[in-house]
């Protein structure tokens, strides 16, 4: 069996940890690491207590931190995990059959979100496939400010995502437990995703202003079902449809500041 690490990246993470770290019993790690950037609550002392090794970092970005992470593991095999996140029994059963029997530079996880206290399986949410057990020489964590994920390299040049490994046993996600914590982080996101937007050239569209809010709805809940999850399935397409409303709205924004400080 291939000696494995588990890398957990935190930021006051003390209500979401303990389950975390609870599920990884049994999964036979020798090496946990928490890699905390400066934590106020009782994160690191609750990582401490289960016996993770904790390590700290001030924050570098999504991309940089998971990084950083990756390379403070003592061993080359990875499990990548966010603080939010719990292995089922069937998902730690098959990893630990995959360290056996190891034949993919990388596997990636269908994940299951948990939104308020419901699970969602539609809307675009589910299967939710995340790269997150891997070989980490040869791959890194790519990306800008947001949306990071783990990428397979043959030399330079990216892997197509067939050569990554599959699993099915689920990767349980417990996102947002209020739909005002869902509201704060869409705020912080998308003034992310303007800045990134920004940074890439994109220019202001009052089309994509009025229309993609629309699509962006339209698409979530009546074609990919969203309106079988219920009363969650609703709260997500609209704020998914918000979401895009608010970046672009921001981006406009970036832009007159940009204008008027010339």
């Amino acid at each position: 069996m291939l000696p494995l690490s588990v890398v957990i990246i935190t930021f006051n993470e003390a209500s979401n940890l303990p389950r975390c770290l609870a599920s990884l019993h049994g999964l036979g790690a020798t090496d946990v690491l928490v890699l905390d950037s400066g934590s106020t609550d009782d994160t690191r002392e609750i990582a401490a207590a289960w016996g993770a090794r904790v390590e700290t970092q001030p924050f570098l970005g999504y991309v940089a931190q998971k990084n950083r992470a990756t390379e403070l593991a003592r061993h080359d095999h990875v499990l990548q995990l966010d603080a939010d996140e719990e292995l089922t029994p069937a998902l730690r059963e098959s990893i630990v059959q995959t360290l056996h029997e190891w034949r993919a530079p990388s596997y990636a996880l269908p994940r299951l979100t948990n939104y308020c206290g419901q699970w969602v399986r539609h809307g675009g949410w589910f299967p939710d496939w995340q790269t997150r057990l891997y070989d980490r020489r040869h791959g890194a964590w790519q990306g800008e400010l947001l949306h990071e994920r783990y990428i397979n390299h043959n030399g330079s040049a990216p892997v197509r995502f067939s050569a990554v490994g599959k699993f099915q046993a689920l990767l349980n996600h417990y996102s947002y437990h209020s739909l005002s914590e869902h509201w704060l982080q869409l705020d912080r996101f998308t003034s992310l995703d303007a800045e990134q937007m920004q940074r890439r050239g994109r220019r202001f569209s009052w089309a994509a202003l009025l229309l993609k809010p629309f699509w962006r709805f339209f698409n979530g809940y009546f074609l990919k079902m969203g309106f079988l999850d219920g009363f969650a399935g609703l709260c997500i397409a609209v704020f998914s449809a918000v979401g895009v409303f608010l970046k672009v709205a921001k981006l406009r924004a970036l832009h007159r500041e940009a204008v008027g400080r010339r």
